[in-house]
């Protein structure tokens, strides 16, 4: 019993030399991590960020179910796009309209070939289809399938460039939010333009949401405008969540 505790507290010591390692490496690199505005909980919001990145494959994959595990999936807290008479909005309806024949995706930034994908261009690349389980920040989840195009082979037909270190996702909605290249590069990390069999619903972020199976639900961002590859971390000012209080990397 004495030989097991040793080795534990050998495997625990080991952990958290390899933390504060690996933690201090991305501390290195201005960019890398975001900035804590010198706030307790932000650092603590890196420091979990910089465990999960050392400690945990970029490779693991969340848990997929099979079909017959889909449960019903409410449209909790989306908002209507196409309400207000901001630009934003009067686009959306516009291209709703249309049945979204107009709709493009813009990717753009630290990408050698600047693009906009009309959905056909997307359902062209490879696609891929999970069960996931979606767990929200308010307490619920739900099991869906998601077809769709990985990031990586949208971001690879723009051309990434070596010095990308995220993707900052727009939305019609007004949002804007991030994740880093190893999520961004992630293969269940996709544009989802098909839920449960069928094109991607309008309550459900139609015609595209990004999945971020390995973070909470809102890092999955409904009504997709635009992508921007950059080499520095940007909050989104207003229109993003960590002003608010919320964390930016909330992986599990």
């Amino acid at each position: 019993m004495n030989q097991r505790g040793r080795i534990s507290r050998r495997q625990v010591i080991a952990a958290g030399l390899t933390l504060a390692g690996g933690a201090a490496a991305y501390l290195r690199w201005p960019g890398t991590l975001p900035p804590t505005y010198g706030n307790l909980l932000r650092m603590g919001d890196n420091l979990t960020y910089a465990a999960h990145r050392v400690l945990f494959s970029r490779n693991a994959l969340a848990r997929e179910y099979s079909v017959a595990d889909v449960t019903p999936f409410p449209a909790t807290g989306t908002y209507d796009p196409g309400l207000g008479d901001t630009p934003l909005a009067e686009t959306y309806r516009r291209l709703r309209a249309a049945e979204f024949a107009d709709w493009r995706l813009v990717v753009e930034g630290r990408v050698a070939r600047p693009q906009a994908f009309s959905l056909a261009d997307l359902k062209r690349l490879p696609s891929r289809t999970q069960v996931t389980r979606h767990t929200c920040e308010e307490g619920w989840s739900a099991i869906g399938q998601w077809t769709g195009v990985p990031l990586r082979a949208v971001l690879e037909a723009a051309g990434i460039l070596s010095t990308a270190r995220f993707v900052k996702y727009s939305a019609y909605d007004g949002w804007v939010d991030s994740i880093d290249m190893v999520d961004a590069l992630h293969p269940q990390t996709i544009l989802a333009y098909g839920m449960n069999g069928r094109d991607l619903p309008i309550p459900h972020g139609g015609p595209l949401r990004i999945r971020v199976e390995r973070q909470i639900g809102y890092k999955s961002m409904k009504f997709l405008a635009r992508l921007e590859v950059t080499d520095t971390w940007d909050d989104g000012g207003d229109a993003g969540h960590i002003r608010s209080g919320w964390a930016w990397y909330n992986g599990a």
